[in-house]
């Protein structure tokens, strides 16, 4: 499965904040790009550039490559309604930041390691694609075989005290949530503009 494997600070310096999904850092120490000239990377941005910040943001944040990410707006472009928003809700509904926003993970790539490991299970069914698409109504657990595992025991402490979204409820004394509404741009856990992203690949789909 291709992923990002690099250093993930300097992608969050790339687009100027810190990425939740992507690091637990509360801040950046060096708020400038990363290279030899970040400092002296000054001026204002031309249209080009903020979409494509933008679009890095999000890409950064739920840790998928371009190739995936581009399948993501097809399909958004696809479906009745604003694009951004359903691109927001195809993002949000993703198996591994589901496992995120549960509170079950301190980042998107530790979510997806549980999902990979076979530890999370869809309306008692074991699914190990980080990309499953999770539907309003869906009720998502940990396996059985797994609760006992000194790992899934930290988590599920963790989880009982995060805040979660809206859109998710959880139980940690029986180790699984729900979600109840489908997801919408305002339970994005970072600032981002989906339009900007939409007129980005406006030309190229």
């Amino acid at each position: 499965m291709a992923r990002y494997r690099g250093p993930r600070l300097k992608k969050c310096r790339q687009v100027g904040m810190v990425l939740p999904g992507l690091t637990n850092k509360v801040a950046l120490k060096r708020p400038f790009p990363p290279g030899q000239h970040g400092t002296r990377r000054k001026g204002k941005q031309s249209d080009f550039k903020e979409r494509m910040v933008e679009k890095q943001k999000m890409r950064f944040h739920y840790g998928i490559l371009e190739k995936q990410f581009r399948r993501y707006v097809t399909e958004a472009s696809r479906r009745r309604g604003p694009t951004g928003r359903i691109l927001v809700t195809l993002l949000e509904s993703r198996l591994d930041s589901v496992v995120w926003r549960l509170g079950l993970a301190a980042t998107i790539p530790g979510a997806r390691q549980m999902v990979v490991h076979g530890h999370i299970s869809i309306n008692g069914v074991r699914t190990d694609r980080p990309s499953f698409q999770v539907k309003m109504g869906d009720a998502i657990a940990i396996h059985p075989k797994s609760r006992a595992k000194p790992f899934i025991q930290a988590a599920l402490e963790f989880a009982a005290g995060r805040v979660r979204p809206s859109f998710l409820e959880f139980d940690p004394a029986l180790a699984a949530g729900k979600m109840v509404v489908a997801p919408e741009r305002e339970d994005m856990p970072f600032e981002c503009d989906p339009q900007k992203i939409v007129e980005y690949y406006s030309q190229q789909i």
